[in-house]
């Protein structure tokens, strides 16, 4: 989305507007193509995908993604005060970030609580004594 939002402000700039703006070294590089990077101009690699093969740490990376994500997009909001069109929808982002947290809060409670759980096992007879005759 946020790819869609520069594509839409920069679409029919000229040279120079996209110069005015700062964007001459990114314009070099990538035109007026969405390249996804950080606004320090880190690209995104796989490595921005944390996961650890454990249901807890996993989760707990989720959680810190979303509310870095919600961090970015209040930053943006903040540069883009005096634009409606921009900010509109990156309210809407940022609030689908708070959702993905509170759902990603409540998996970790609930993977929390079944790890918590006291483990039992109940045996009916069926495998004692597997030579019986029936």
């Amino acid at each position: 989305m946020i790819g869609a939002i520069v594509h839409q402000l920069t679409k029919g700039a000229s040279i120079e507007e996209i110069e005015a703006a700062g964007l001459g070294p990114y314009y070099t590089d990538h035109g007026v193509d969405v390249y996804p990077q950080s606004a320090a101009g880190m690209p995104f690699t796989a490595a921005y995908i944390a996961c650890k093969g454990d249901a807890i740490a996993n989760l707990q990376e989720d959680l810190a993604a979303e509310q870095k994500a919600r961090a970015t997009y209040e930053k943006l909001i903040d540069l883009c005060r005096d634009n409606p069109d921009v900010i509109d929808p990156l309210r809407f982002l940022r609030e689908r970030e708070i959702v993905h947290f509170q759902r990603f809060g409540e998996a970790l409670r609930g993977v929390q609580d079944k790890l918590a759980e006291k483990k039992f096992y109940m045996n009916d007879g069926t495998c004692m004594n597997m030579d019986r005759k029936q």
